[in-house]
């Protein structure tokens, strides 16, 4: 019997061409937070085509018909094989026109080994081959250098005008697909390293920088009289507490709500990056200055518009766009009771919660609540010279719209005074900020992380000493007015803002007593 060269009867082996299998990394924003993606390409042998798959979306889908014209524009020819684009992890929903960069190079690059790792590639395409920015680019890549994800970052070169903020990235800015090409070809991946100026005056303390940009659009010169209101919205900015003024109609009210985002403390850098990415997420492109939003919602506003929603894709809210600053409710009783109790979460835990049948996102809400309201439906209950035209009832049932749980996370309440030919000017909104600065230099020499308006129970504890003078006097105010551990917390938080104001090393007697005036009765 002859021999044969094979052992029994496998088949003779038949050297194949490896297929390789390429990766770059993209990512893709899941609420606030980033993703990671890892965009890999196979071309095998089958009917020709080009798919992706991985849970892409529709914008996503469409990357195929950008790519291919991008790629042909460009001279480059598709192999008759089967394309197969994979985004993993799979079980994630991916969204995003910034994906089009990372496929078309996958495509380009399928013949060479990518071996450059720890580098995430981001850019729409043009059809004529054009690298374009998208409006989620900034908040994705912000997201993954504060995970510690991202180091460097090919980009679209116009995209730099804002990235260039994000400090500790490389990027490597990119105009057209023939450029991004060439840097794996020619494995040539120089970054351009930018640095930005904040136009914005530097405060050290401790170390640590802050940034206050100085803009007065509206004076409280401009105001005449309402001492008491002044002085509250003083120690409302300087530790961002939250505000509630009541008065007839035109005493000034909104004059003081408007006034006081002039005035409020500097922004730490990443607070200025959190804000910008929230007005990203918004659609709106941001100007980096380092001044605190103000956002002010009509009355008629819906649920969704203010805390965000969506019924598939969660959208930010007014709730969250006033993040590190102010939000504004004017004719307070007028919105909706759902409204203003759903409020109180975010007032509390400082974040808003959205949940969807297909998502469930978290936003920060870091904000200072400003109130304005009138003391009844007709507006002139204390006036001295208007008749109110209100039943008892009528104003009873205007009144309780407002919960005394709501109320309790206020801690300055207003009522103001009606308007006299002999109110004068007095402070303006420059010496008011002198002292709103000086305050927060206090707070922050201290070893504060938050202002006092936002302390939590165990910083109260640590940060506002009572003399014993002061402890006998809250200790009444506990037995007498039955507060409960918030109200309690609140009137030390604003006694130290008071006492800041007034360089004071302990809250006094005197600084707890004006704090005990600004509370509900």
């Amino acid at each position: 019997m002859s021999k044969n060269n094979h052992s029994g009867n496998l088949p003779p082996k038949v050297n194949k061409k490896k297929s390789i299998v390429n990766h770059l990394s993209c990512a893709t924003l899941n609420g606030l937070s980033a993703q990671s993606i890892e965009v890999e390409a196979t071309f095998t042998k089958g009917l020709p085509g080009f798919s992706v798959v991985g849970l892409a979306s529709s914008d996503i889908q469409e990357a195929r018909e950008r790519v291919k014209s991008a790629l042909l524009t460009n001279e480059f020819t598709f192999p008759p094989l089967k394309i197969t684009i994979n985004l993993s992890p799979s079980d994630l929903k991916k969204s995003g026109t910034h994906f089009d960069l990372s496929i078309a190079l996958l495509n380009a690059l399928h013949e060479e080994k990518i071996e450059e790792e720890n580098i995430f590639v981001f850019g729409e395409l043009g059809l004529d081959g054009k690298v374009k920015s998208s409006s989620t680019l900034f908040p994705i890549i912000l997201s993954l250098k504060e995970q510690g994800l991202l180091t460097r970052a090919i980009v679209p070169k116009g995209a730099m005008q804002y990235l260039s903020h994000i400090a500790d990235v490389e990027f490597i800015a990119v105009e057209n697909l023939n450029e991004a090409i060439a840097l794996f070809k020619n494995k040539n991946f120089q970054a351009s390293t930018t640095t930005f100026n904040y136009q914005a005056d530097k405060i050290e303390v401790n170390s640590e920088t802050f940034y206050d940009y100085i803009e007065i659009e509206n004076d409280f010169a401009d105001i005449k009289g309402q001492g008491i209101a002044k002085r509250a919205a003083l120690i409302a900015a300087a530790g961002m507490h939250n505000f509630m003024m009541e008065g007839n109609p035109g005493c000034g009210k909104s004059m003081i709500a408007k006034r006081l985002k002039d005035i409020l403390p500097p922004l730490r850098e990443k607070e200025i990056l959190s804000i910008a990415k929230h007005q990203f997420l918004d659609g709106t492109i941001p100007d980096f200055k380092a001044k605190r939003p103000m956002r002010s919602p009509h009355h008629t506003a819906t649920s969704a518009s203010i805390f965000g929603g969506g019924s598939h894709k969660a959208r930010i809210g007014e709730v969250a766009l006033a993040h590190n600053g102010i939000l504004f409710f004017d004719e307070l009783p007028h919105f909706s009771k759902t409204i203003l109790e759903a409020l109180r979460e975010p007032l509390q835990d400082k974040r808003v919660n959205i949940s969807r049948v297909n998502s469930k996102v978290e936003y920060e809400a870091d904000i200072m609540f400003v109130a304005a309201m009138n003391p009844c439906p007709c507006g002139n209950a204390l006036s001295k010279k208007r008749t109110c035209r209100c039943s008892e009832q009528e104003v009873k049932r205007y009144k309780n719209r407002l919960s005394d749980p709501f109320l309790d996370r206020i801690d300055l309440f207003v009522v103001m005074q009606e308007i006299s030919m002999n109110d004068k000017k007095d402070y303006t909104s420059h010496q008011l900020k002198i002292m709103v600065n000086s305050a927060f230099k206090a707070q922050k020499r201290r070893g504060q992380k938050n202002l006092n308006g936002k302390l939590q129970e165990h910083e109260v504890e640590q940060f506002c000493k009572l003399t014993e003078d002061s402890k006998r006097v809250l200790f009444s105010a506990i037995e007498r007015f039955s507060l409960s551990h918030r109200s309690i917390a609140s009137i030390k938080k604003v006694a130290r803002t008071i006492a800041d104001l007034e360089n004071s090393a302990n809250i006094e007697k005197s600084h707890l007593l004006e704090a005990l005036s600004y509370r509900k009765r």
